[in-house]
């Protein structure tokens, strides 16, 4: 039988890539619900091809035009980020595919698993901001959360078939992105289209920023604290430029196991989708003879203040790691606006650390009350830069 899939954020990075695999796999999979926020015209092609029962348009004013582009079709069409948490509930979804970008997906993720709905999960944020939630909510549902960051997909790769407890620490790897290697002097001024230029990945903008400062591999250390229920000292960030080896586990005796794969987000992608079957694929295969060495080195904690801010806001915990992401979702739109500089952005970052009110045991309204003061202080902050 065919898996129906909803895939919030069809018309991103991960959601159009996910469209890809279910059109090389029509055999394994149906589409029974797209959303995005507000590209209506992508949205509209998606829904056209691949006929999902339901489409939701995040931005209301999208609305008419979504409607009237599909009104020939036996298509539903809804409006408002509401919909996007209520559609997931649908009795026939097998799967949702969390793809959203940012705070966006913490409702919609919480509300699919409430429904007892199988996650595979793109949107980190949701573990970073309230992770003691999401996971409660998880075991409570008894729902398996799969992740499709390639670094989080290596590790749960990695651990398929091992007994809990026998892990020890987990290597995340990390390309360096585009400024790898960079003196300060070279930052200070650096252009949002430099930031932009991943050397391995094509990505949306926001994660693509997030990866030039290594806060997405901030973001991805506090993911990996809920997924695989560990410790930050038993977390480590390594840079590997080649994207070739995507995490790595080390285990209580010594031994190491790392999940390898050429740098193509549609194969954590399937695997999420297709677990715990391994489907056959055609896309391109790895060899060894193209490379000639794997490089590994430390990441540069000073230059890169975001991985550190994201290491603090985990160790101190409770709503933390939500001030941190509310900052930086500010702090990374200034910077595409031109409005702040690239070695700016740590630094909103650190204020809103330092002057929202913290919360040891927040509830899911103290996380979202934490994200608007957040957003608050980093655009006053912003404002007076």
């Amino acid at each position: 039988m065919k898996k129906n899939i909803a895939i919030l954020g069809s018309t991103g990075s991960i959601g159009t890539q996910a469209l890809q695999v279910v059109r090389s796999h029509p055999d394994l999979f149906g589409v029974e619900v797209l959303t995005a926020r507000n590209n209506c015209d992508m949205l509209i092609r998606q829904a056209i091809e691949f006929r999902p029962n339901a489409v939701v348009i995040g931005d209301e004013h999208c609305y008419q035009n979504v409607a009237e582009a599909l009104k020939h079709l036996p298509i539903k069409v809804f409006a408002g980020e509401d919909s996007i948490s209520q559609i997931v509930e649908m009795e026939e979804i097998d799967l949702v595919l969390s793809a959203l970008v940012g705070y966006a997906g913490l409702k919609p993720t919480l509300s699919a698993i409430h429904a007892g709905k199988q996650i595979a999960l793109a949107n980190k944020e949701s573990l970073v901001i309230a992770g003691d939630l999401v996971m409660e909510e998880a075991r409570r549902k008894n729902v398996l959360i799969l992740p499709v960051d390639s670094e989080h997909s290596a590790i749960f790769q990695c651990l398929v078939g091992e007994r809990p407890g026998t892990v020890e620490k987990i290597f995340l790897t990390a390309s360096g992105g585009p400024f790898r290697g960079k003196q300060r002097a070279h930052l200070v001024n650096v252009a949002k289209e430099a930031a932009l230029q991943h050397p391995n990945w094509k990505m949306g903008n926001k994660i693509t920023i997030d990866s030039a400062s290594m806060m997405n591999k901030g973001l991805e250390v506090i993911e990996a604290r809920w997924l695989f229920n560990l410790q930050p000292e038993q977390i480590e960030v390594i840079i590997h430029p080649q994207s070739v080896i995507h995490s790595i586990v080390q285990f209580i005796d010594g031994s190491m196991k790392a999940q390898m794969g050429l740098p193509d987000m549609k194969l954590p992608i399937l695997y999420a989708m297709t677990f715990p079957e391994r489907m056959k694929s055609d896309l391109p295969r790895f060899r060894f003879t193209d490379y000639a060495k794997f490089t590994f080195e430390e990441p540069d904690l000073e230059l890169f203040r975001n991985l550190s801010l994201a290491y603090d806001a985990l160790r101190q915990g409770g709503n933390m790691p939500c001030i941190l992401n509310a900052a930086n979702e500010v702090a990374v739109s200034a910077f595409l606006e031109d409005r702040i500089g690239f070695l700016r952005m740590p630094e909103v970052i650190e204020h809103c650390m330092h002057t929202v009110s913290f919360i040891k045991k927040p509830c899911y309204d103290d996380y979202v009350s934490s994200h608007i003061e957040s957003i608050d202080r980093a655009k006053e902050f912003i404002s007076h830069i």
